[in-house]
């Protein structure tokens, strides 16, 4: 069977690149990672293109990511939001603010350990429990219980840096 790759680049790009800027928070950098993934992709042919595209981008972040500790000390991949967002918010205060939450959800992302992070991330990219399983090491029945305890803990996290915030 031939693969439409003209479809599964107009159906799963979008939400890789969204998976991808929730691991790296650079939107360009996301969608260079993910072309990156597609070259690949056409290279090597799989099966199942749309999980096996997340397994490449979710490892090609990771790698980058290794390959950014190397190079500093102290690693920040957190950035601030795009021009364009920006733009878009010509209010000071809101636009301080919503920056301020974007801050604290990240801070929240973070915090979690790499597993729970990928899951939510996966989950939050459209992928079934199914490919969030083979993605992730987990047994198909496991998914369910390991993402409410990822979002239990994001949430927990997240409520955390907001007091910490407001304690300011």
């Amino acid at each position: 069977m031939t693969i439409d790759w003209t479809e599964v680049y107009r159906t799963t790009f979008p939400d890789l690149v969204r998976f991808l800027h929730r691991k790296v928070w650079d939107l360009e950098r996301a969608q260079d990672l993910a072309q990156e993934a597609f070259v690949r992709a056409l290279r090597h042919e799989p099966k199942t293109p749309r999980a096996w595209l997340f397994q490449v981008a979710s490892n090609l972040a990771r790698d980058e990511a290794r390959t950014a500790i190397r190079r500093k000390r102290h690693l920040t991949l957190l950035k601030s939001e795009t021009e364009d967002r920006q733009k878009s918010m010509p209010d000071p205060a809101r636009d301080l603010a919503e920056r301020e939450r974007m801050g604290q959800v990240r801070d929240a992302l973070d915090s979690l350990s790499e597993r729970d992070r990928e899951v939510l991330l996966l989950w939050d990219a459209g992928q079934s429990y199914t490919e969030i399983a083979r993605q992730a090491g987990l047994a198909i029945g496991a998914v369910g219980t390991t993402l409410a305890r990822a979002r239990r803990r994001l949430a927990d996290a997240y409520q955390e840096k907001e007091q910490v915030d407001v304690a300011r």
